[in-house]
């Protein structure tokens, strides 16, 4: 834990954070085009980018070099520059972007600040919720102005417990033959599309529990901030924090269960 930063620089951020999510997610809930189409793909010919994936990212970056010309950003669609202040932006514009090409709900903008390598502030907006998910070190999590807490303890197997798929096809299988295994053993699975909102969902109780191997800084930093915030438990292999290796947030009884079994089963690995 880091104990450099103000308070006041905390809440500068997160109001900066709230400002270019709510500003982008108005801009792609509201400037969605009927006839939307794909504009690049990435890691696979199903791993895809929009224009409006891009106009997000234009806008937030826009909106923090106005805002905090000194700070560093990494962005999803290509922004990366170190900056001077000691803070960091992480940016996915558009999360869940198959969810947002087909029209279906399930997708949010995230933002996150990092101070000196540690995130301290995070918002994930989903416009078509209605909903914005905050938080900032030390400070709880919220949904609006309703604090968070995750679900109160459960066993394994009354857990709904939340995971996604990665694009490259060997992936895939793998994290469908850990899926296999991990079913008989909860109370169901469920596959959002959205790590940043299956994050909050955690917090929100929602869900009792998610996991996923893959994920990019942009798709967990501020999702996995507001969990924490919440009182859920985020890491991933034993003794590692969460990144692209495992992400794994929970209620803390169902983490315990949890982790040693995605550990047995080779989640973390392709």
């Amino acid at each position: 834990m880091i104990s450099e930063i103000s308070e006041e620089l905390k809440a500068e951020l997160l109001d900066v954070a709230l400002e270019a999510a709510r500003r982008a997610g108005g801009l792609l809930r509201d400037g969605r085009p009927a006839d939307l189409a794909v504009a690049a793909t990435k890691s696979s010919p199903i791993d895809v980018v929009t224009e409006m994936d891009i106009a997000a990212e234009k806008l937030i970056c826009g909106i923090l070099a106005e805002r905090r010309p000194a700070d560093g950003l990494l962005g999803e669609e290509g922004a990366d520059s170190p900056g001077t202040s000691g803070v960091r932006w992480i940016v996915d514009p558009l999360d869940g972007t198959v969810n947002y090409l087909y029209g279906l709900p399930s997708w949010g903008v995230s933002i996150a600040a990092e101070y000196l390598g540690e995130t301290v502030a995070g918002v994930v907006a989903a416009p078509m919720r209605g909903e914005t998910y905050h938080a900032v070190l030390g400070g709880g999590a919220w949904l609006g102005t309703a604090r968070l807490a995750c679900r109160a303890a459960a066993p394994l197997d009354q857990a709904l417990i939340g995971t996604g798929f990665g694009y490259v096809q060997t992936r895939r299988a793998h994290q469908a033959e850990v899926a296999r295994r991990v079913i008989p053993l909860v109370r169901d699975v469920r596959r959002g599309g959205s790590a940043a909102l299956d994050l909050c969902d955690v917090a929100a109780g929602r869900l009792d529990g998610y996991y996923e191997r893959g994920l990019n800084p942009w798709d967990l930093a501020a999702g996995e901030l507001i969990a924490r915030e919440a009182g859920a438990v985020t890491g991933g292999r034993p003794g590692e924090p969460a990144s692209g290796e495992l992400t794994l947030a929970a209620s803390p009884a169902v983490f315990a269960s949890l982790q040693p079994l995605l550990e047995e089963y080779g989640a973390w690995h392709d």
